[in-house]
């Protein structure tokens, strides 16, 4: 009788490690994959801000002004003045949807339960 329940626990225990065994590569799988998600994220993150100091680099308003008196005669580009801009109520906003026309509530408008309407006869 003692035999097939050592037989049982044996086979248990085999299961088990083999499970373990199993999920440890699994787990040493997904912490190899965040690492490597990790990199990725903090090598974006990089990029990010040399791309934020190369616009910042690029927007200077000396190099701007430089760029508009070199490209003036063959652009002919109008300097922005605070002429040029117009009040908000100057623009034409379209006109908002008609409402739909009202539905008479049928129950309301109906002739009351206890007789005839005033205005017709049964014969």
């Amino acid at each position: 009788m003692k035999t097939p329940l050592y037989v049982i626990c044996c086979g248990l225990i085999v299961a088990m490690a083999y499970w373990a065994y199993k999920e440890n590569y699994r787990t040493q799988a997904s912490l190899r994959r965040v690492a490597a998600l990790q990199a990725d994220i903090a090598a974006e993150r990089v990029a990010i801000s040399v791309l934020r100091a190369e616009w910042a680099y690029l927007n200077r308003p000396e190099r701007l002004r430089e760029l508009v008196a070199l490209t003036f005669p063959d652009l002919g580009l109008m300097p922005l003045m605070p002429e040029h801009f117009a009040d908000a109520e100057l623009v034409a906003y379209p006109a908002p949807p008609a409402p739909e026309a009202e539905i008479k509530d049928p129950v309301s408008t109906a002739a009351p339960l206890n007789g005839p309407a005033p205005d017709k006869e049964f014969p």
